[in-house]
């Protein structure tokens, strides 16, 4: 298969070993497009780049490295997306280091949505891992396609429930995109890559070098309108994606916890910073002027499982636990408990101490 035309230069210029992402935006400053940094003599290159990459730039660019990424443009999925093409995410352009090129994989249309980007930690508990997937479930109907980072924990949950709803789901990951980094979550990218969209500013072949994945998390923030943070310990790598996304001027969300957990520590720092405390899904979408989409895409009431209305109904507006609520409803206590995290992301319930919710509307 010929490559592109207009993109054959880039890929020429980007996959040089040596020139990463700040380097090709320099050349493109000082030359303008990659036809003509092709183009330019050795003397004027090596006002910007070392020796060694304007020889290597002169001689024609990385041709050896073209065939393996035409054999990976084979698959219709795949495509190479640069920013001259009308397809860049524009929410990218306003942060401070854009990536030239984004390696995508997937649904690309996805990247014209609106986004919200959905993070916390690898070792998630069940309660939080059923809050990020609730939240995202909600939120994607809303009409703001979930973004995460393919990491196990609430990264996944975030993604499933993205999945589910009907704006799907964006992972943006930290190796090249014939790589799935962790292992654990292939089935996961595979349909990310079917029904939602896999994407990546590293190279094919890229692997999971630790450096990466902070570096990623500035694309995860950058893509979306805000950050919610579900569970995180203070030292958790989700924060780095906190700061970055208020850095670049997006909203941060945080989901309070226990005063006893370590996973809620990082949360509960967040929002003594500033970032909105937030106990549904309806608080992140009035925060964005978004309240008249969450009634189009309409709610987890309303449209998913009719044991959610059943329970809602036995509930009343009388604080009740749960086991209560599971002997009302003939159903387990285990199946009640994630049908109340549900409503709770759907803001028809709130939890009281003592291990009670109440009805709120």
């Amino acid at each position: 298969m010929a490559l592109d035309q207009q993109l054959e230069p880039w890929l020429r210029l980007a996959l040089i070993p040596g020139v990463g992402a700040a380097a090709l935006r320099g050349l493109l400053l000082a030359f303008g497009a990659p036809e003509l940094i092709l183009r330019a003599s050795h003397a004027a290159l090596v006002r910007h780049v070392p020796d060694h990459v304007a020889h290597v730039i002169c001689a024609g660019g990385a041709v050896d490295a073209l065939p393996g990424i035409r054999a990976w443009l084979d698959d219709p999925l795949n495509r190479v997306i640069t920013l001259a093409d009308p397809a860049y995410p524009q929410p990218l352009l306003q942060i401070p280091d854009p990536p030239p090129l984004l390696y995508a994989k997937g649904r690309a249309e996805l990247l014209a949505n609106p986004a919200l980007a959905i993070v916390g930690s690898r070792h998630a508990t069940p309660q939080g891992a059923a809050i990020a997937e609730s939240f995202a479930r909600t939120l994607s109907d809303a009409g703001l396609t979930i973004v995460s980072g393919l990491a196990l924990g609430i990264d996944a949950a975030a993604h499933r429930g993205g999945l589910a709803g009907h704006a799907s789901s964006i992972a943006v990951l930290g190796t090249g995109l014939d790589i799935v980094y962790p292992a654990r979550n292939r089935a996961l990218a595979h349909a990310l890559a079917s029904d939602g969209l896999l994407v990546s500013e590293f190279a094919l072949g890229t692997p999971a070098l630790g450096a990466n994945f902070p570096r990623r998390n500035r694309l995860i923030s950058g893509l979306a309108r805000g950050c919610l943070i579900v569970e995180a310990a203070p030292a958790s790598g989700s924060l780095i994606t906190a700061r970055l996304a208020n850095e670049q001027g997006r909203e941060v969300f945080a989901v309070p916890g226990s005063i006893h957990s370590p996973q809620s520590k990082g949360c509960h720092q967040l929002i003594k910073q500033g970032a909105k405390l937030t106990e549904n899904a309806h608080d992140i979408l009035e925060e964005l002027g978004l309240s008249s989409a969450a009634a189009a895409g309409g709610s987890l009431v309303a449209s998913a499982d009719p044991n959610l209305q059943t329970l809602l109904e036995h509930l009343g507006f009388d604080p009740c636990d749960i086991d209560t609520l599971a002997t009302r409803c003939e159903l387990s206590s285990a199946a009640v408990a994630a049908l109340l995290s549900q409503l709770e992301v759907d803001g028809a319930v709130t939890a009281l101490p003592g291990g009670r919710f109440q009805r709120v509307r």
